[in-house]
């Protein structure tokens, strides 16, 4: 761990969260690379049930085996793993020592960033229709170091709001939205905002579906111990100084000022489309921004509290 850097955002766990095509990914790489160089242990959960690309984008050339295989698989197909709505239950085993866990289902790249998979769709075929087990990882899993400093976790999400609905914020401690030009990201961003103001002012799920008492006392417990501590907002794949302009000023009106500005970038789009690593050299002094950004907001609460 380099010294010369405060660590306030050791041990947390960060979600990345965005519509389709926002960015989120490319975000979660930046945020990657801006943390270990600022001295952070950092590992990146692929949390995306259906999205390729993360292991590449990290310069991982055999990506690890997925987590829900470790856990024991999906209940559709008559495994361990259930879905958070359907049983708001802990999952058994969830906190993972990364000197531990068998080497199959990691990897590190040279930077030293550990990346893990929770699972993707499609791979036992039809039935296997639910991602909800998958969400259920994300929102459980702690990941611990006994050599080192606790790792900040990104959690890299499906695009979309699912996620969210099924309460895997309630295992977070900062939620990130990555808002590119266009109003579905700022009606997601205002969503969210929404959903974690209520979970922290002690608001419940709802549990009408759920038959046992036992299920329902679960699911109160989860959101009445959310850690969850807040919620804040990049913008990404900003091309004019307009369409800036145009986003801060709609987010204003919600009370919501982004963290930071992430342009567009050509050879971003072409190492996605190529498999290819992301270079965030020239994105380097936003990346630190944004995580200074978070420390503070880190800091605040713990001044708060």
């Amino acid at each position: 761990m380099n010294g010369a850097y405060d660590i306030p955002l050791s041990g947390r766990k960060i979600g990345i969260f965005g519509k389709g095509g926002s960015g989120k990914s490319t975000c979660t790489v930046l945020m990657a690379n801006a943390l270990r160089k600022r001295g952070y242990q950092v590992c990146v959960l692929d949390a995306d049930s259906t999205n390729i690309g993360m292991p590449q984008a990290l310069g991982v050339d055999n990506p690890p085996q997925n987590l829900i295989d470790y856990f024991g698989g999906m209940v559709f197909r008559g495994g361990a793993v259930t879905c958070p709505v359907d049983d708001p239950t802990r999952l058994k085993g969830a906190v993972i020592d990364l000197k531990r866990l068998d080497a199959r289902y990691l990897r590190r790249n040279e930077a030293g960033i550990v990346l893990l998979a929770a699972g993707k769709m499609g791979r036992h075929g039809p039935g296997e229709g639910c991602d909800g087990p998958l969400s259920k990882i994300a929102r459980d899993i702690e990941i611990d170091d006994a050599d080192e400093s606790p790792p900040v976790v990104l959690e890299d999400f499906k695009a979309g709001f699912e996620d969210s609905a099924r309460g895997v914020v309630t295992g977070l401690d900062w939620a990130v939205v990555v808002l590119d030009p266009t109003t579905a990201s700022i009606q997601m961003a205002v969503n969210m905002k929404r959903v974690v103001r209520q979970i922290k002012a002690g608001e419940l799920p709802a549990t009408a579906h759920l038959d046992r008492p036992e299920l329902v006392e679960a699911a109160h417990q989860r959101y009445t111990e959310a850690r969850i501590k807040g919620v804040l907002f990049v913008l990404n794949k900003i091309s004019d100084e307009a369409s800036e302009r145009y986003l801060r000023e709609a987010l204003a009106r919600e009370g919501i000022s982004p963290l930071g500005v992430i342009r567009e970038d050509r050879s971003i789009s072409a190492a996605w489309l190529r498999g290819e690593p992301l270079d965030m050299d020239s994105q380097n002094e936003m990346g630190q921004l944004i995580i200074m950004g978070i420390e503070a907001a880190e800091r605040a609460c713990k001044l708060s509290s």
